[in-house]
């Protein structure tokens, strides 16, 4: 036997504790992740290290659980994404929820400084959205927020 063979019928029969350690690492990640995609992985995995137990060689093991993994990832993931988003509040919050409202213009506002006060009862910095200033206490729509200066444009009733 030459060295090569060795190692290859070495490695074929502690495949198995390969396959543990990519589940356990593909399970940690997904705990960071939460996203299902490691865990589908890990589900392929745990296929793998089925057929390395059943005997099969180390080649076709792979693409089992290669092609495992592929599946469920097209079409285990999606049920189960749709299941746990199901439940989430569609509201916009945060920044996400000043976007299109409307507001007042505190100040003549450039497309280099300004400010509003947004319909929420907000105070922010602005600036003008295109070329044109907008007079103090026109009516303005936001937009967009760039860091903490909201982008306004000329409310257009």
């Amino acid at each position: 036997m030459n060295d090569a063979s060795v190692f290859i019928e070495l490695v074929t029969e502690w495949a198995w504790i390969g396959w543990l350690v990519l589940i356990a690492v593909f399970l940690v990640i997904e705990m960071l992740t939460l996203d299902f995609t490691f865990l589908m992985l890990a589900l392929g995995s745990v296929v793998g290290l089925i057929m390395g137990l059943v005997g099969l060689p180390l080649w076709a093991q792979l693409i089992i659980a290669a092609a495992a993994a592929a599946l469920f990832i097209l079409f285990i993931r999606p049920p189960l994404l749709r299941r746990l988003h199901r439940s989430e509040d569609p509201t916009k919050s945060n920044v996400d929820a000043l976007i299109g409202l409307r507001g007042t213009a505190l100040a003549d506002i450039t497309q280099i400084t300004g400010q509003v006060k947004v319909s929420n009862g907000d105070t922010w910095t602005a600036r003008a959205e295109s070329g044109v200033t907008i007079p103090l206490g026109s009516p303005v729509l936001i937009t967009a927020i760039n860091g903490a200066t909201a982008v306004v444009r000329p409310a257009n009733d």
